[in-house]
């Protein structure tokens, strides 16, 4: 990792699966770049577009944020600085538990991708470079304690939400994801649409250790100013990155 993620403002959540602007010059003005997506998002693809942004842009922190145990391989984790896999608090019990069990023991059992399918097979070699390569990867895992605030985003249909958090419930998530399970990122998510500062200010109060990231609608720069006036440490920018990047630029602060 060239670049201290922490010190970022100004976050890109890429597609994989949606094209990348022809030119790609804007991302110069962002802090770092998160890859990741749902629908039609693979391994392949996922892949190609951390590949593209890291051979223009070496110095730029890039993670992967995989949905699903097939999207990670060893190109990938090589190529992406962090695994950032997001918990979401206000999803459904099988969404924060069981799909975190399927995706880990998912990668735990496909060594020959993470290791490489030419290894010699000499006794236990292939099974402890297996094991070297699922630990590797998990030094690279990065959680993120997440809590979605829009009912109509794929992000709610994908995580299971249907209930949204007052504030009072924010400031609960963001107190358990740094005092109990210890994550470094708590992400207020409102996908799609601007939420403004009540949720950040009302998590802001009890992180001191974890980062807290917003994301959801950022327009304009006096709207990136405004979520980090209120304590939030990045605001993460998406839909605008591929809709138009002319208009993108306008996020930054």
């Amino acid at each position: 990792m060239t670049t201290d993620w922490r010190a970022a403002s100004h976050i890109t959540k890429v597609d994989p699966a949606d094209p990348l602007p022809g030119n790609l010059s804007v991302l110069g003005h962002t802090d770092l770049v998160i890859v990741g997506g749902s629908d039609d998002v693979t391994e392949a693809n996922t892949l190609a577009t951390i590949e593209r942004i890291t051979a223009e842009f070496p110095q730029l922190p890039v993670w992967q944020e995989p949905y699903s145990g097939s999207h990670v391989s060893s190109d990938t984790v090589d190529a992406a600085d962090r695994l950032s896999v997001p918990a979401v608090y206000n999803g459904d019990s099988a969404n924060f538990v069981d799909k975190h069990v399927d995706f880990f023991t998912e990668v735990g059992q496909k060594p020959a991708e993470l290791t490489g399918a030419s290894l010699p097979v000499v006794g236990d070699l292939v099974q402890s470079k297996g094991r070297d390569a699922v630990t590797a990867l998990s030094e690279k895992v990065l959680a993120e304690g997440y809590v979605v605030q829009n009912l109509d985003s794929k992000a709610a249909a994908e995580s299971g939400v249907d209930t949204l958090y007052t504030p009072e419930q924010v400031a609960g998530a963001a107190l358990a994801t740094e005092s109990f399970f210890d994550f470094p990122v708590f992400y207020v998510e409102y996908s799609g649409t601007y939420g403004g500062p009540e949720d950040v200010e009302a998590a802001a109060q009890y992180l001191d250790d974890t980062a807290l990231f917003y994301g959801g609608g950022i327009q304009r720069a006096e709207q990136t100013e405004e979520i980090l006036d209120a304590g939030a440490d990045a605001v993460v920018v998406g839909d605008i990155f591929h809709e138009d990047p002319d208009r993108y630029l306008d996020t930054i602060p």
